[in-house]
C-alpha cells in the first residue's frame, strides 16, 4: 500500500537529505574538487561509491514504503549530485574550462 501524498512528498524530501548526507560524508566538498587537478582517479571513486550507496539506501527505502514517490524524487537527487561531482572534477582549475577524461 503506498503512503498519503502528503507523506509521500515528505518521505521523499527525507530521502533526498539522506542522500545529500551520503555524498557529504563519502566526498571531498566542491570546492576542494574544483581546485584539485582535473579528472582525479580518486575523487572518480568516492563520488561512484556514493552514488552506489545512495542507490542502495533510495531503492531499500522506496520498496520498503512501497512508493514510487520516494524512489523519482531520492533519483533524482542522485543523478543531480552525481552530475555536480563529475563536473567539478572535470574542470582545470587554472583555465575553469572542462577537460575530457583521457
Amino acid at each position: 500500500m503506498a503512503l498519503k501524498p502528503e507523506m509521500s512528498v515528505a518521505a521523499g524530501l527525507a530521502t533526498a537529505a539522506l542522500v545529500f548526507g551520503i555524498y557529504q560524508n563519502a566526498t571531498p566538498n566542491i570546492a576542494d574538487i574544483q581546485a584539485s587537478a582535473p579528472n582525479d582517479a580518486i575523487v572518480s571513486s568516492t563520488e561512484r561509491m556514493a552514488t552506489w550507496t545512495a542507490a542502495v539506501a533510495v531503492s531499500g527505502i522506496s520498496l520498503i514504503a512501497k512508493d514510487s514517490t520516494i524512489f523519482v524524487v531520492g533519483s533524482a537527487m542522485i543523478i543531480t549530485l552525481a552530475w555536480w561531482h563529475r563536473h567539478a572534477n572535470a574542470i582545470n582549475p587554472m583555465s575553469h574550462v572542462l577537460n575530457p577524461t583521457t
